[in-house]
């Protein structure tokens, strides 16, 4: 099969299209013949060197892909040969075939195409469990996202409007806040010109924000405890902005609140499907009732997964950004 391989650490340019052996499904897993993938802001990371796939798992980039089951590992029930799937990876979706532990296999929501499907594992895992699983966010409350036109930013927007929560985002354009206005957020920030904490504080009458999604990191930490409500709920999951910050704990106190800071692509096997199956029980049907929508903004072939990096990085995108391999016609 062919893969994107990372010979050496670098710009875009260091992803090659390369020649490998094919995987081989061990216990519990089935192999997946990958019709497109979905690009993520590790896989950048794991580019440049700074962020390695967890032991064992592929090293090729990719969290998530969408594609049929082609063989089946020992011990996997539930599934069959010919099965259309999308899955959560820890690695290996820009590739023409990857092993999935079944555990992080969904099958394709009614309504949505197979290459479209590549964009939903990563994002519903994402948010499903930080901003209900972890922070409770709960019919009226209302939640921030930071990165509001992003692929996570994007889904959440939905998600928490389909569950009656009041959404605000933060966003660098009016193009990109327009698109988060389209998909249900009720208040809209240009972090370039505007100050989040004094949007949030003066659209709830100074309560503040019940739950903030954080993609930042150690930039945006101080603020956004200041953002908060009393017994608000803050979920770190990325650090854009950088790793070590200074936490106000005083505030946290006088507050009540919690911070919690997450990451999905090294969780143990069992925790993975848990996230897993509570999105299929929950997410799933939202998506095949028309409710949820994954936002695709482009597709490119998986050869060109270096184009795909640089609009990544550019910022470019709303939604994501999907990689479709030879097998998608």
């Amino acid at each position: 099969m062919y893969a994107i391989t990372i010979p050496e650490p670098g710009g875009p340019e260091a992803l090659v299209w390369a020649e490998v052996p094919d995987p081989v499904p061990g216990d519990g897993e089935v192999l997946v013949e990958v019709v497109a993938g979905a690009v993520n802001r590790a896989d950048v990371l794991q580019r440049q060197g700074f962020y390695d796939p967890p032991p064992g798992a592929s090293p090729y980039p990719g969290l998530e892909c969408a594609g049929r089951i082609v063989a089946l590992g020992p011990g996997v029930t539930g599934w069959a040969v010919g099965d259309a799937v999308c899955a959560l990876l820890a690695g290996g979706g820009y590739a023409e075939k990857v092993a999935v532990p079944a555990g992080q296999l969904l099958p394709v929501p009614e309504g949505v195409g197979l290459v479209e499907a590549a964009a939903l594992p990563e994002v519903t895992a994402t948010v499903w469990s930080n901003v209900f699983m972890v922070s409770h966010l709960r019919p009226g409350e209302t939640f921030l996202v930071h990165g509001g036109s992003s692929g996570i930013g994007t889904m959440a927007i939905q998600l928490a409007k389909a569950v009656g929560a009041r959404v605000a985002v933060t966003a660098g354009s009016p193009e990109k806040l327009a698109r988060c206005a389209e998909l249900g957020a009720d208040i809209l920030i240009n972090y370039r010109e505007q100050d989040f904490v004094e949007e949030i504080r003066e659209n709830t009458a100074g309560a503040g924000a019940d739950v903030i999604l954080d993609l930042i990191g150690a930039k945006y930490l101080d603020r956004n405890v200041q953002a908060l409500a009393v017994n608000g709920r803050l979920a770190i999951i990325g650090l854009q902005g950088g790793a070590k910050g200074e936490l106000n704990l005083g505030a946290l106190l006088t507050k009540r609140a919690a911070v919690t800071a997450t990451s999905l692509r090294g969780r143990p096997l069992q925790e993975k499907a848990a996230i897993v199956a509570a999105v299929r029980e929950h997410v799933w049907p939202l998506i095949g009732g028309g409710v949820v929508k994954p936002v695709v903004d482009r597709t490119l072939p998986m050869a060109d997964a270096a184009e795909a990096h640089r609009v990544l990085e550019s910022s470019a995108h709303i939604g994501k950004v999907l990689l479709v391999t030879p097998s998608a016609g």
